[in-house]
């Protein structure tokens, strides 16, 4: 029978690996729910990324760095696929609107859809940071 601190350790070891395999599994649910297809029989990721696709030539080089400096506060870890959410959006925006290029306003509106409720705070700030008017876009942060 194992005793005193390494019958603590095993323990401990044990439920931090259960732990991460929970995490683990919860995003590895997360992202099988997103590429499950829909009524359409395209899933959510699929058109992320025909959006991506149709629209890649109406990015100039500015905006791309402006995507990517929007996209900064995200950890570098999720900062890919945060940034493909953000530009699969504004892609669907500028199809729906059918522009020709991908402006300003058209960037920060997709930035403020495809972004969470809970980190509307940090987009805030980082929008202000950039010294971009908000007033134009109070009603998508509602």
């Amino acid at each position: 029978m194992l005793e005193g601190w390494f019958a603590w350790f095993i323990v401990f070891w044990t439920l931090f690996l259960i732990a991460m395999f929970a995490i683990g599994g919860y995003f590895m649910f997360r992202k099988f729910l997103k590429r499950l297809p829909k009524e359409d029989g395209m899933s959510i990721l699929d058109w992320q990324d025909h959006y991506i696709k149709e629209t890649k030539h109406m990015w100039s080089p500015e905006q791309k760095q402006l995507l990517n400096e929007l996209v900064e506060p995200v950890p570098e870890l999720f900062r890919d696929i945060a940034r493909d959410k953000i530009a699969g959006k504004i892609g669907e925006l500028a199809l729906q609107e059918n522009v020709k290029t991908i402006d300003q306003d058209l960037i920060i509106r997709g930035y403020i859809i495809a972004t969470p409720k809970r980190d509307h705070k940090f987009l805030v700030k980082k929008l202000d940071q950039k010294n971009i008017d908000m007033a134009p876009y109070k009603q998508l942060l509602g």
